[in-house]
């Protein structure tokens, strides 16, 4: 197959760039489908990045510096939060423009070289992280970011080149590639190197393994170097409180279901008949490099919401581009050949909705419907070119069990298997949980609160949330989680707690008071509404 020419691939995929990444632009805000919560969380944590807070030191999360830092500089520049996502995507791509076509150009063929810069390009500048539900949402951009980094790293450890070898720089572009992994979410890193290392070392590639750790260690200095050592401790400690943590260790299907359930099974079998045929057709370390990423691509698939197998994109062009030639035949009588072409184009087939959905955003979010909208943070100046529509963020109802003593199922509360009723200073809250009204929520608190005299308080809540502070006269709290995820992050340097009565996640204000009560912290009840207890926490 004929090998591509580097003007052609690099204007067509400048075009997708300047295409992708302008037309939301053109909108003139970012118009939200979905996700607010999400998109709220976003917005703390990268104003707060922005105001010269550093994530793990001054707040937790297990999201890396990489997954902020490049819509944040955009804030410090000046720009609003929707144009500095928007501003943040176009860099991404940029950035990796040069390494794709570095792939495209020393390991692909034909049609592929298009097809895989085109669809890197995609991961950067999308405004949905997957699945096929249609409506645009920022959340979890740090997913497509990182698949894209990882559609870079992984080939070039895996595909042989075409041309010149040139391993000083592909081991360097795999070191820097591995090093933002783990400084944008670290389950890619942890899911990919070992399949990574293992192409390096079947190919006795010693030079690029080199590359690579002078690069991966480059890149860990420099950030020690900005951030001390103490980045890489409380870095550390932010992952060990969601792995051990009972809040979020997986927000999707169990591990197994990603695996074997009929909405994964077939992308699975794809993925395990690509490893044995090119085992069978003399493509003994790809088919092994294949073999040792299984387990990496389905933990991936697992960890991150929606479970989407973006792995699947992967999978075909391998299948494609280390066919053998026609008359390769397996033990079976198989053309290996046409059976690796099969595997390709399920693999294309499985993940076509997911793909499908990524391409179409940025052209359904110029579509968007821009009547009754309102700002998603309407007291921050800041961010008022993030918009969705009002019924999203003010609509508000109560969930509630109906099994309570004296309601029609109190005979039945037994099967339910609820759980324990919270408890606040010996007193009973109640058991419902507020769905939607996320905005309405927190204007109502916060007005509540500073008509109350607590403005300038560091708050805290027993809650998902606790963003109070972009809300009204209220400051952050250092080392607290601004979307929670277990253990007690920042308690001792909360002013107050905000227990919300009836709040968005009932099992983690239950999961955070029973932290408080195991961990001998007091609550000194000093206000209430009919929305919150307000409690000062007292340390053991």
């Amino acid at each position: 197959m004929s090998r591509p020419r580097s003007p052609v691939l690099a204007a067509f995929m400048a075009a997708l760039v300047l295409i992708l990444g302008g037309a939301p632009l053109l909108k003139g805000a970012f118009y939200l489908g979905k996700h607010e919560g999400d998109t709220m969380h976003l917005a703390e944590l990268v104003l707060r990045m922005a105001d010269g807070q550093w994530p793990h030191v001054d707040f937790m999360t297990p999201i890396g510096i990489l997954a902020l830092a490049p819509i944040s500089v955009f804030i410090q520049a000046g720009a609003g939060l929707g144009h500095a996502i928007f501003y943040a995507q176009i860099l991404v791509a940029v950035v990796l423009f040069l390494p794709v076509m570095r792939v495209a150009m020393s390991r692909l063929t034909g049609i592929w070289p298009y097809a895989y810069g085109g669809f890197v390009m995609l991961l950067c500048l999308a405004l949905v992280h997957g699945e096929a539900q249609s409506a645009t949402s920022i959340s979890m951009h740090y997913n497509r970011w990182a698949w894209a980094v990882s559609y870079i790293a992984i080939p070039l450890a895996v595909l042989a080149p075409l041309d010149r070898p040139r391993p000083w720089l592909d081991g360097a572009l795999i070191g820097l590639g591995m090093a933002v992994l783990v400084l944008t979410k670290v389950t890619y890193f942890a899911a990919f190197a070992p399949g990574v290392l293992v192409a390096l070392l079947a190919r006795r590639q010693w030079v690029m393994i080199l590359a690579a750790a002078i690069a991966g260690l480059a890149v860990a200095a420099f950030v020690t170097a900005l951030a001390g050592t103490d980045f890489w401790l409380a870095y550390l400690q932010d992952l060990l409180t969601v792995a051990t943590g009972d809040a979020r260790q997986a927000p999707g299907e169990s591990l197994i279901d990603v695996i074997v359930a009929p909405l994964y099974m077939g992308g699975s079998l794809a993925l395990v008949a690509g490893v044995i045929f090119l085992r069978q057709a003399g493509r003994s370390v790809e088919g092994l490099t294949l073999l040792v990423l299984m387990p990496g691509c389905f933990y991936v698939a697992y960890q991150n919401f929606g479970n989407d197998p973006q792995w699947l994109y992967l999978l075909a062009m391998f299948a494609f581009v280390l066919r053998p030639e026609p008359g390769t035949i397996n033990g079976c009588g198989w053309d290996l050949r046409a059976a690796l072409t099969f595997t390709g184009v399920a693999a294309l087939c499985f993940g076509a909705p997911s793909a499908i959905n990524l391409a179409f955003s940025p052209w359904r979010h110029m579509a968007s419907d821009t009547t009754d909208v309102v700002p998603l943070l309407p007291r921050l100046p800041l961010a008022d070119d993030v918009l969705t529509p009002a019924s999203r963020l003010y609509t508000a109802n109560l969930k509630r069990p109906y099994d309570q003593p004296g309601d029609p199922f109190a005979s039945y509360r037994e099967f339910a298997k609820r759980e324990d009723v919270p408890v606040l200073n010996g007193e009973e809250l109640p058991e419902c949980q507020l769905e939607g009204g996320i905005s309405a929520w927190f204007e109502l608190a916060t007005d509540d609160l500073m008509a109350a005299g607590y403005s300038g308080s560091a708050l805290m809540g027993t809650d998902l949330y606790s963003a109070y502070w972009m809300f009204g006269d209220f400051k952050t709290v250092k080392g607290a989680a601004p979307w929670y995820y277990g253990g007690l992050p920042g308690i001792e340097n909360a002013d107050y707690l905000v227990v919300p009565l009836c709040p968005m996640a009932f099992s983690l204000r239950s999961s955070m008071l029973k932290s408080l009560e195991e961990g001998g912290w007091a609550l000194r009840e000093v206000h209430r509404s009919p929305l919150y207890i307000l409690v000062e926490p007292i340390a053991p």
